[in-house]
């Protein structure tokens, strides 16, 4: 099944900009959106939206705004996850008044947050792959410190091994995954080589010394059913968070062996788990 690519004008606080996205499996099929970590783009869950869409689900897996097809910001002060989440929100208003499930890795999943915690939220199931409440500095300084460069690559093959080396604790990929990831998140420059598919500006967040980010207060107003995932390895999303996180009654944690942040939910096993959950009785 082929996934279709679309896009809507969405408004920031900066004026109208387009969001785009891919969309699969049927479009009468009950919605499931799918948002992606900082640097990634939506094309990162092409193995599980095709999974998904084979079961007669929609799924929708937009670039956020500066990534992939997405416009990027006029001022980077609005790489803020609260405008991500009113980019989500155009997005999730084209779905009326239908439940969506949500499943967001790492950013994907504060915005997720953001929205699931609202009143009258349409978020019925929460998927958030390795964050949480909690962020720890350390991890964020860690990512800051390959985000503030300006990565060029004189060739595709220089361009995945610079994949394979920021995102190892993705976990173990097939050489084709790694080919995949490395595809949907370059661009070819005009005069050759490849750079990175999103906005440097997106680091502008970034050029602060990190500090610890606690968003229990916005965790404690979630009540959907949700599946926490953590990388057993996970700098960001720890251990004690996530059992802080498995304390509510309708939340579970699982650990998925061998990854650190995030699991890529290439795996079938991974994709399995989401699958499940997904369409666990009510």
């Amino acid at each position: 099944m082929s996934p279709r690519q679309r896009r809507l004008r969405w408004l920031s606080p900066a004026g109208f900009h387009l969001l785009a996205w891919m969309e699969w499996g049927p479009e009468g099929g009950a919605p499931v959106v799918c948002v992606h970590g900082l640097t990634r783009t939506g094309r990162d869950f092409d193995a599980l939206a095709a999974a998904l869409a084979t079961r007669g689900r929609r799924v929708l897996c937009p670039d956020m705004p500066g990534r992939g097809e997405s416009d990027p910001l006029p001022d980077p002060s609005l790489y803020r996850n609260d405008v991500h989440a009113a980019a989500c929100a155009h997005l999730l208003a084209t779905l009326g008044e239908r439940p969506v499930d949500w499943v967001g890795t790492s950013m994907g999943g504060i915005i997720g947050m953001i929205l699931a915690a609202m009143p009258g939220t349409p978020i019925r199931r929460f998927v958030i792959n390795d964050v949480g409440p909690f962020i720890p500095a350390a991890a964020l300084a860690r990512i800051g410190e390959y985000l503030g460069r300006a990565w060029v690559f004189p060739d595709f093959a220089a361009a995945e091994a610079h994949a394979r080396k920021a995102y190892a604790p993705f976990g173990a990929l097939t050489d084709a995954e790694w080919r995949h990831l490395t595809e949907t998140s370059v661009r070819p420059l005009p005069e050759g080589g490849f750079r990175p598919h999103y906005d440097p500006a997106i680091a502008a967040a970034f050029r602060d010394p990190p500090q610890d980010v606690e968003l229990w207060p916005l965790w404690d107003r979630i009540a959907v059913q949700t599946l926490v995932l953590r990388g057993e390895h996970s700098d960001l999303l720890l251990p004690e968070t996530a059992a802080r996180m498995a304390e509510k009654p309708h939340v579970r944690v699982e650990t998925i062996a061998g990854c650190g942040h995030a699991p890529a939910l290439l795996d079938p096993l991974q994709i399995d788990l989401v699958v499940r959950f997904l369409e666990a009785p009510e």
